[in-house]
């Protein structure tokens, strides 16, 4: 398979976040990042991840979640989709998340730790 920079314009490197949202709480969850060498200022962020092809949208955000997270949650809508000023060929998609096993959460794959913080 050749580079994402081979295709031609139009195309996007996609991104699915999830906002974890408690609605017992009203918290969200975030997530601290290990050292990205993508985004180097990004320190704090959804969980999520870029999707291949093998499984449908919202089935690969769950699969990231429980990952980063090891929370199960129910994928709810899309938020927001957005494209970035400097790179406008990567595309990311927020999805509202809703956890079905709080407590159990902990830091996985690319997270240092994991934080509650309040939905403003």
């Amino acid at each position: 398979m050749s580079s994402w920079r081979n295709l031609k314009k139009g195309v996007f490197l996609v991104n699915l976040l999830a906002i974890v949202y408690d609605p017992k709480t009203k918290m969200i969850l975030i997530g601290r990042r290990e050292k990205d060498p993508y985004i180097k200022r990004l320190t704090w962020s959804f969980p999520g991840g870029r999707p291949g092809y093998r499984k449908d949208l919202e089935a690969y955000l769950k699969y990231e979640v429980k990952k980063k997270t090891n929370l199960d949650v129910d994928v709810e809508k899309i938020v927001f989709a957005k494209t970035y000023p400097e790179k406008r060929s990567f595309l990311s998609i927020y999805y509202l998340t809703i956890p079905k096993n709080v407590g159990k959460e902990k830091a996985g794959e690319k997270f240092k730790e994991i934080r509650w913080v309040k939905a403003n």
